[in-house]
């Protein structure tokens, strides 16, 4: 599987430990960005910062509700980035049966 670009964003996006935090706070269900903040050490505007860095990379998606804005966990934007290391344990276990194989046959890989 080819590196795509939306792979290079979601691993770039994950690469900030505030991001992660933050993705992790809203496994539970959406949230607000006033109740993201209240439960890390940053301030509002940097939650905001950082969300519009996930939705940009497809991992989270928002939503108004009055006059407040609902983050939530995008499904679709996880399983992108599920697929693509899913594809490095596709590529371990054909290269490991091409070497149990050539090793039963009596070879060297």
């Amino acid at each position: 599987m080819a590196y795509s670009s939306n792979a290079a964003e979601v691993l770039d996006a994950l690469g900030d430990p505030t991001r992660r935090a933050v993705l992790e706070l809203l496994r539970d269900g959406p949230r607000a960005v006033v109740d993201i903040a209240s439960e890390l050490p940053v301030s509002r505007p940097a939650v905001s910062q950082h969300l519009r860095v996930l939705k940009g990379a497809g991992l989270v998606t928002e939503r108004k509700d009055g006059t407040r804005h609902l983050y939530r966990v995008d499904p679709d934007g996880l399983a992108a980035l599920r697929m693509y290391l899913e594809s490095f344990w596709t590529d371990a276990l054909a290269a490991f049966k091409e070497v149990a194989e050539h090793e039963q046959g009596g070879g060297t890989p």
